[in-house]
């Protein structure tokens, strides 16, 4: 019997040979709708693996979902899960539970609030208790987590800093980047390479790059002439950047002496064309090259302003832009860049993978520079699942082939402690500047923990007085203390710090030490936890 059936008509029979091309076509277009079907997160993971096959490469396993919640909510929320938190997402059925828990977390304020912490020392680096005041009463603070939390573009969020123009109050923090440096314009050049393209200028000061040939000294004295005309303004509106319509013209020298015009150029960005004055000429400041600001009170602005063309000319559409911000979201996430270090990506410093780095800055312009889903993404695929524990004989942390255990920043041990120990998810603790001195930057390809860090944490008066100050009831102790075992107690414990239950030893060992210390059990507890929240497992993300 015919598999199928035709009209009878002849002319609309058709042949076994067209049949057998449409059935080609058919195919042909299956497969090239798989193709494009493939999700980011797919095309993480074949080219990931595909270097794990060519090195024959067998990564470690991947961890369980207790592990997993600990590090997403330590990667998204900057703490761990509370226990009620934790039992939720153990108890959750759903096959896709953990795009679930990803998308949560993404959608929560502490998310926003969280990045907003690491772009601050990313955009920033680390300053003063001063610094960081201000930061926070000019509103750069605010800034960045209304940016995350909206999840604005990131080449807007670029452009909106680096114009430092703000026309709403929503936006008057993003002026903060620039004016932080006070018309330190060398100093501003050196931070918006590293920041937004990925690449460090400072050693083509006086001459060429000496071992990156691309950057070139007319890229560091461009830049620079870029953002020179600038200048520290305090107005009604708040902090601003008044900009010049003129001058800023000069020469620069390298080593042997030959000199030439800095520019309006910069490192894969067509120059930008401004008429030069002749050497003696002495151009006037007049009314008449500027045009009135839109908001009352606040600076105005030159009809041809040098910020504008950068923002304008360079930085949107730049192809490092993109790259940058993918390789640094990688390294929060995965502990390493694809690029590393995370701000050299330059010929010195060839990826890891450069393929996948290329396909990835694709997909995040193609998505308007979408961080969520770009973060998103990375914490579906293998390499972020994968288990800490570094495969024998596989040495390269390139290869991804284990998780990179990342050493907690001092916001994330701060709100860790504070979520631990109270149950209170804030970066309040009063001890915040002084671990910032002794806990590392964000983006640490290597961490180094020295006996600073180790006499920081025995002696601090401050952090030991929090510890044994934490006794209201919704505290970590007095609610140990209601339990009627010890065994119940260092289970409650360990799963609030470390997502997981103690093993034998462990159990063991502290159940031993709290039946010394019947006669003081609530001191006892305080010294237990102090062990435990001062341990390498909880100082990491692992």
């Amino acid at each position: 019997m015919a598999l199928l059936q035709f009209p009878s008509q002849p002319a609309c029979q058709p042949s076994v040979l067209a049949m057998l091309r449409f059935l080609v076509s058919l195919l042909i277009i299956s497969a090239c709708v798989s193709l494009q079907a493939e999700t980011v997160t797919e095309a993480i993971d074949r080219h990931i693996s595909a270097r794990w096959a060519k090195q024959q490469i067998t990564p470690t396993d991947t961890v369980d979902d207790a592990s997993f919640a600990r590090r997403i909510h330590l990667s998204l929320i900057g703490r761990p899960p509370f226990v009620s938190e934790l039992d939720t997402f153990l108890a959750d059925g759903r096959a896709g539970k953990r795009e679930y828990l990803v998308q949560h977390l993404l959608s929560s304020d502490a998310y926003a609030v969280h990045m907003a912490q690491l772009f601050d020392s990313v955009l920033m680096g680390r300053r003063g208790a001063g610094e960081y005041k201000k930061r926070k009463d000019q509103g750069w603070l605010t800034y960045l987590q209304r940016q995350f939390k909206e999840n604005v573009s990131w080449e807007t969020t670029a452009q909106e800093i680096l114009l430092a123009r703000p026309t709403t109050a929503s936006r008057k923090g993003s002026t903060w980047f620039l004016f932080e440096r006070k018309d330190e314009h060398q100093v501003i050049a050196e931070a918006i390479a590293p920041a937004f393209f990925g690449i460090r200028i400072e050693c083509a000061q006086c001459h060429d790059h000496p071992l990156v040939d691309e950057i070139k000294q007319a890229h560091y004295w461009g830049l620079t002439a870029f953002f020179n005309r600038g200048k520290n303004q305090n107005t009604k509106q708040g902090p601003q950047i008044q900009e010049s319509a003129i001058g800023g013209f000069s020469d620069f020298s390298d080593l042997i002496g030959n000199t030439q015009p800095n520019e309006l150029v910069f490192f894969k960005a067509d120059k930008v064309d401004e008429a030069r004055p002749k050497k003696d000429d002495k151009p006037e400041d007049k009314a008449e090259l500027y045009r009135d600001s839109e908001i009352e009170g606040l600076p105005r602005v030159p009809l041809f302003s040098r910020r504008a063309a950068f923002v304008d000319q360079v930085l949107t559409g730049h192809p490092l832009l993109a790259t940058a911000m993918v390789n640094k979201l990688w390294a929060i996430m995965l502990g390493r860049g694809l690029g590393d270090p995370v701000d050299e990506i330059d010929s010195l410093h060839p990826p890891s993978h450069p393929q996948l780095l290329e396909y990835l800055s694709q997909q995040f312009r193609d998505s308007n520079y979408d961080v969520k889903a770009l973060i998103k993404a990375i914490a579906l695929s293998t390499p972020y699942q994968l288990s800490s524990n570094q495969p024998a004989e596989i040495y390269d942390p390139a290869t991804f082939a284990w998780f990179q255990p990342q050493s907690l920043t001092a916001e994330v041990m701060v709100q860790s402690l504070n979520s631990v120990v109270r149950h209170i998810p804030n970066n309040e603790l009063g001890v915040l500047n002084q671990f910032r001195r002794h806990f590392p930057e964000v983006l640490q390809s290597k961490t180094n923990t020295g006996l600073d860090d180790a006499m920081f944490l025995s002696n601090n008066a401050e952090f030991n007085q929090f510890l044994t100050e934490s006794n209201a009831p919704e505290h970590l102790v007095p609610s140990m203390l209601k339990l009627d075992s010890n065994e119940k107690r260092i289970s409650l414990l360990f799963r609030s710090a470390f997502s997981r239950l103690p093993d034998a030893d462990e159990l063991t060992e502290i159940n031993s030490y709290l039946n010394q210390r019947q006669d003081d059990l609530t001191a006892a507890l305080h010294q237990v936890v102090w062990a435990v929240v001062t341990s390498a497992e909880f100082r990491f993300n692992h």
